[in-house]
């Protein structure tokens, strides 16, 4: 696995786990954020590198900062 794939896989984790604690489905997610459901549920998968301007809606959508959606995830070491 890449760095890169470990990357993607590690912030899906952590992006799922806030989606759900909001009690969110994809789909309510995809419609308060403007993007697609399919989108969202690629980037849950850990298959999509997505542009910053993606990560800022789905900030919005969970009616949070940027920082807070960052906030836990850390960036794999090995």
């Amino acid at each position: 696995m890449t760095n890169k794939e470990k990357i993607l896989i590690r912030f899906a984790a952590h992006f799922t786990r806030l989606r759900k604690e909001k009690g969110l489905s994809i789909r309510q997610l995809a419609a308060v954020s403007g993007l697609e459901y399919s989108q969202i549920q690629r980037i849950e998968k850990g298959k999509v590198n997505f542009a910053f301007s993606t990560l800022v809606a789905l900030a919005q959508g969970l009616e949070m900062e940027l920082d807070e959606l960052l906030a836990e995830y850390r960036i794999p070491r090995d």
